[in-house]
């Protein structure tokens, strides 16, 4: 059945690879809203003759009349929640400002979704979870310790959710992908090694390594979690889970640089060099997921191997230098 649905934060890098899929779906009408303070117009450029691309509205979701008189207007049968501030460091300088997009904005569009009797689905993330061991992948069972405002706000932001799905009976999923790489991901800031990475290689710069690079991390390629997302919250089974996003294999940061430079076509002369962390307080040392009741309940796995992502993403990253453009900050 077709479907009205909002993404927020649509232009952003894991927002416009879900309005591909949901577009690609064929059935439904997607509306995107987005500030534009981190995703780029750019990103929704291939969409801009598809009629069913029924609106982009730059909005605040921490404005809550504007945020309502919106929704109450395009009357979504879905929100796919993908907004967010997602810098921890920024979140450890600016709580604040991480709390209003987080936190506020994730209560101001549940309550709109509550009168327009539209379903919730919520993008958490692998970073509320707890230290894991050395041989464990985190399932949805493994305790939260969140370890800054970030993960915090995400984790406020999931019993937020629930909360409405418990009280009110609104369809609710909680999504928690893994580290998340691919082509539209900035090439700096948090969350992007595999784009700074090979981002630097190209440019024959110096691969830096925060702390002892042993810390190891589950890297889930863009396409894929976009079909998760998609899946996930267009699933009756899925109401009322959280559910992880994962490969189920971890790599280290040291072996992630190896293998940008090892693999490179052109060699530039990059070295890898360790440096002081900047967060050390909110470092997770081993990040492996287990997506075992995705499979389960959405019959969705990742269908892309470590090496064919990273050289889809360089060859993304390629085409953007040649064409002179920049790879914007996170």
């Amino acid at each position: 059945m077709a479907k009205r649905i909002l993404v927020t934060g649509g232009a952003g890098f894991i927002g416009s690879w879900t309005v591909k899929a949901f577009l690609d779906d064929t059935k439904h009408q997607v509306f995107v809203l987005d500030d534009f303070s981190n995703g780029l117009k750019q990103n929704l450029e291939e969409f801009r003759n598809e009629p069913r691309l029924a609106d982009v509205k730059k909005l605040d979701i921490a404005k809550a009349k504007e945020i309502a008189a919106y929704i109450d207007k395009i009357k979504p049968n879905l929100c796919v929640h993908l907004a967010a501030q997602i810098i921890v460091q920024d979140s450890i300088f600016n709580p604040v400002r991480t709390f209003d997009a987080d936190v506020r904005g994730a209560f101001n569009l549940l309550e709109c979704c509550r009168r327009a009797r539209a379903g919730f689905a919520f993008m958490s993330t692998c970073m509320v979870y707890d230290q894991a061991g050395a041989a464990s992948r985190i399932s949805e069972r493994h305790p939260v310790v969140p370890k800054s405002p970030y993960a915090g706000a995400k984790l406020a932001g999931e019993h937020l959710a629930m909360s409405y799905h418990h009280a009110y009976g609104m369809p609710v999923v909680i999504m928690r992908p893994f580290n998340t790489y691919g082509p539209r991901q900035k090439a700096s800031g948090e969350g992007g090694v595999v784009s700074i990475f090979l981002s630097r290689q190209l440019k024959g710069e110096n691969l830096n390594i925060y702390g002892t690079g042993k810390q190891t991390r589950d890297l889930l390629y863009v396409a894929d979690c976009a079909d998760f997302v998609l899946k996930a919250s267009m699933s009756k089974a899925a109401d009322g889970l959280a559910l992880n996003a994962a490969t189920g294999r971890d790599v280290s940061v040291n072996t992630l640089a190896r293998l940008a430079i090892d693999t490179a076509p052109v060699k530039t002369g990059s070295k890898i060099k360790l440096v002081k962390h900047i967060h050390p307080q909110s470092e997770i040392m081993k990040l492996c997921g287990n997506a075992a009741a995705a499979k389960r309940v959405l019959g969705w796995k990742p269908a892309t191997t470590l090496p064919r992502g990273l050289a889809l993403t360089r060859e993304w990253l390629s085409g953007v230098f040649e064409r002179g453009e920049t790879v914007w900050h996170s």
